[in-house]
């Protein structure tokens, strides 16, 4: 049970070879790099909302609107874990306060978690925690989605282009072998 736990909060390996992992998964798929793209930042966006359990529904239905690739997004989704979902929550929290009540929130509400989560009273929720959150989100997550989209469709260009040079390479090379094969049984 431990060893589960550990493994879901930090990887078996490291977390650069998770990220690396992930980002070839994304750009060996056989869609057009746009709709990789969009994929990513479907699931990116997605990631930056407050519903957990539905990132992964946003997520496809984001990218089945937007004529993105669904398995890109749902990979994509991996933004949002659990050593990254205490910066993202801040994040949007912070913006959909700003945004609700401006440079200083006057109104805020305590919010008593402990007592929210144990009751599950979704009105106690709400008020302080999910509505700016989920209005802090949509700025974030279309910032964040439009990185992740420029990046990702760059990167997915850049792979097919040097995926591209290595198969002309590796039939370049079969071909003077065979040529030189055919000289050598003719010679």
């Amino acid at each position: 049970m431990r060893e589960r736990v550990r493994t879901f909060v930090w990887p078996r390996r490291s977390i650069k070879r998770s990220v690396q992992y992930y980002t070839k998964r994304i750009l060996r798929l056989s869609a057009t790099p746009h709709a990789i793209a969009v994929g990513a930042a479907a699931g990116v966006f997605a990631s930056f909302t407050p519903f957990l359990g539905f990132h992964l529904l946003i997520a496809i239905a984001l990218s089945w609107l937007l004529s993105g690739n669904i398995v890109a997004s749902t990979l994509a989704t991996f933004v949002g874990n659990p050593l990254t979902y205490p910066f993202i929550w801040a994040m949007t929290l912070e913006t959909g306060r700003f945004l609700l009540y401006g440079s200083r929130p006057s109104e805020t509400v305590e919010l008593q978690l402990g007592g929210a989560l144990t009751h599950l009273e979704f009105t106690e929720l709400w008020q302080p925690l999910l509505k700016p959150m989920t209005i802090g989100c949509i700025p974030l997550g279309i910032l964040f989605g439009l990185v992740a989209y420029a990046l990702t469709r760059r990167a997915a260009i850049a792979f097919r282009k040097e995926r591209r040079r290595r198969l002309a390479e590796r039939a370049r090379r079969k071909a003077s072998a065979q040529t030189f094969s055919a000289k050598t049984v003719a010679g």
